[in-house]
């Protein structure tokens, strides 16, 4: 999937409170809602709420994201 497509699924689902899942390039998984989708060079990650607590946030490189999809 390119960076591009999967940058639109984060922001409208960072903009709608969707829960995404998103197929990392080692094959693992995370399911929840994004919280931040940072596109400065300088960090170029998304932050995902996951498991339902707003407490608990996962940090990921956009490098290391295979494809999103809404959930």
């Amino acid at each position: 999937m390119e960076l591009d497509a999967i940058l639109e699924v984060l922001t409208y689902a960072n903009g709608n409170e969707r829960s995404v899942r998103l197929t990392l390039r080692d094959g693992s998984e995370v399911i929840g809602i994004p919280s931040v989708v940072d596109t400065h060079p300088t960090a170029h990650e998304v932050y995902v709420t996951v498991g339902g607590d707003d407490d608990t946030e996962v940090g990921i490189a956009f490098e290391a994201i295979a494809s999103a999809e809404l959930v």
